[in-house]
């Protein structure tokens, strides 16, 4: 999980988790990009057995409140996934600026690659009851509302 504190300890619990795009690029500014979080969301809903609570995409980050079996195996392969399809997106559509930034921002250690586009961590919290599940998803609902993307 990362270089950080937080771990994943509890595998039958829910998490809220947030995935930030690397150096907080604006990557998610257009449906196709976030066509593929949702499509990389709904297979593993179908396939993996994820129960999402809740989520929400903004332009440079997503926040999810999801519960599945294995979640520190299946998170890091879900933003591998993603981040392989996000490049190859913005490879095919001939995104220049936006591969150039991910390239530029890439941590010296990721040297098997030539892009990185999530940050390190997804920051997992335990949602030990009904009312820190309420209050993550109040605080997804109005994620969006506070950064002026809808009212």
């Amino acid at each position: 999980m990362g270089r950080s504190r937080y771990r994943i300890c509890y595998e039958k619990a829910p998490y809220f988790l947030t995935c930030t795009v690397l150096n907080w690029i604006p990557l998610f500014t257009r449906p196709q990009t976030a066509g593929i979080i949702l499509d990389a969301l709904r297979y593993r809903q179908e396939k993996i057995g994820w129960k999402i609570y809740g989520y929400v995409i903004l332009e440079n980050h997503i926040h999810l409140i999801v519960q599945a079996e294995n979640l520190a195996m299946e998170l890091p392969r879900f933003k591998s996934y993603t981040a392989r399809k996000l490049i190859d997106h913005l490879k095919e559509c001939r995104s220049e600026r936006l591969l150039q930034q991910l390239a530029f921002f890439r941590k010296d250690h990721k040297r098997d690659r030539d892009y990185q586009c999530w940050e390190e961590g997804s920051h997992p919290q335990l949602i030990e009851n009904e009312q820190v599940l309420r209050q993550k998803l109040d605080y997804i609902h109005q994620n969006p509302v506070q950064r002026g993307v809808c009212g």
